[in-house]
């Protein structure tokens, strides 16, 4: 059905809290009704009409079976040729369920055995789950001190992790691109290094695309796969971020050159991949729901420049630099004497929730996570009641 054009409007203007409180979603579900919850990244936001319509006239119509083709490859590549300059051939992707599920598949298909896994901490902690989940070791190649990537740490990273390998056993680098937690946006010098350094090493990559779709105004998105000498690699990408979609879960993994060789000549796996429905919300973000994705990136960015003021008000000892991409705040707290954990204060004196940034490895202790992707009337009762408990530990 022919998409009809909706108004554009701020998708976190006006939110109530009421009614967020009755969301199922982990969010808003897993901590009492009086802590206010800035922590998991997902959204506040109203749902983006496009994808509402999409899935309503799927259900209407009864097409809740199999999925078949690459519908929502397409729709990502046009996304891609359009917003990154990116072009790679749908026909040869996997959807699978979610980007966690896509990485995991992906190292056991292009390096089997046991070979290491690379992470760049402060991370996403979910990528030490996936290395539990495939019995690897983590090696540590950790950012520099303002949180880029180091190639000198990883080239040592992989250094160790090549000789805790079995023979033939190829060490994986497991990339946050844009980075998790601190929103840094890998350039593309940094990303070729990292090619270079994988090729000279014999590892594989697998980068998380994510956040792709979240830049901040003037900032541009570098998909790994465009950068050269990326023909072993794989990344993953999903609309489930930009557009709110977690509950919609669905992925998609795009091999390089030489790994899509390697997908093919792999028997497909029996389960992981994405429903019907849940790829068709999918394909109708990147497709129609740009314009909504556009309104909330202007909103974030109002957000995330706002929230300098607040720190700057209430909790002038931080340190907090704006993201280029993402809706997360990563806020250095260790000048406020709250010891390795602040998040467990905020929550226990002030009743906010925020993401500890202990569980996120090396150089996260001391730090917290805070969630944008809210109203600004939220943000700053988060930022107040984050002030209130500091009051409260140093009375």
């Amino acid at each position: 059905m022919t998409q009809t054009l909706q108004p554009v409007v701020n998708p976190f203007a006006d939110l109530d809290i009421d009614r967020l409180h009755r969301r199922a979603s982990s969010k808003w579900s897993y901590y009492p009704k009086d802590v206010l919850p800035l922590w998991v990244a997902e959204m506040d936001a109203t749902l983006a009409p496009e994808i509402t319509t999409a899935v309503t006239d799927a259900l209407a119509e009864g097409d809740t079976g199999y999925p078949w083709g690459h519908a929502c490859a397409e729709a990502l590549a046009a996304f891609a040729t359009d917003r990154w300059a990116w072009t790679f051939d749908p026909a040869v992707t996997h959807d699978t369920s979610d980007v966690l599920s896509g990485i995991v598949d992906a190292i056991r298909v292009l390096a089997p055995g046991d070979g290491p896994i690379v992470v760049t901490p402060p991370v996403y902690p979910p990528f030490y789950a996936i290395a539990e989940t495939l019995g690897r070791a983590v090696v540590h190649a950790s950012l520099s001190s303002d949180g880029r990537l180091d190639p000198a740490t990883l080239e040592a990273a992989l250094i160790e992790a090549g000789g805790a390998a079995t023979s033939g056993a190829q060490p994986v680098v497991l990339l946050s691109n844009p980075h998790n937690p601190s929103g840094v946006v890998h350039t593309r010098d940094e990303l070729a290094e990292v090619a270079r350094l994988a090729r000279q090493h014999g590892a594989r990559v697998v980068s998380d695309e994510i956040h792709a779709p979240l830049m901040m105004p003037g900032v541009t998105f570098v998909p790994f796969l465009a950068v050269p000498d990326t023909g072993p690699d794989v990344a993953v990408l999903s609309a489930s971020k930009g557009w709110n979609l977690a509950g919609f879960k669905a992925a998609v993994v795009v091999p390089g050159a030489d790994a899509a060789k390697t997908f093919a000549a792999t028997p497909r796996r029996a389960g992981g991949h994405a429903g019907l429905i849940d790829l068709i919300a999918h394909g109708a973000a990147f497709t129609h729901a740009r314009p909504w994705l556009d309104a909330a990136l202007a909103a974030i960015d109002v957000n995330r420049h706002a929230l300098v003021e607040l720190l700057r008000d209430h909790l002038p000892a931080v340190r907090y630099t704006p993201p280029d991409s993402t809706y997360l705040a990563w806020i250095d707290c260790r000048a406020l004497g709250l010891g390795d954990d602040p998040a467990a204060a905020f929550l226990e004196r002030g009743r906010v929730a925020l993401s500890s940034g202990i569980p996120f490895g090396d150089g996260g202790a001391g730090y917290v996570r805070l969630n944008l992707a809210t109203s600004p009337a939220i943000l700053a009762d988060a930022v107040a009641r984050m002030a209130s408990a500091l009051a409260a530990a140093t009375a």
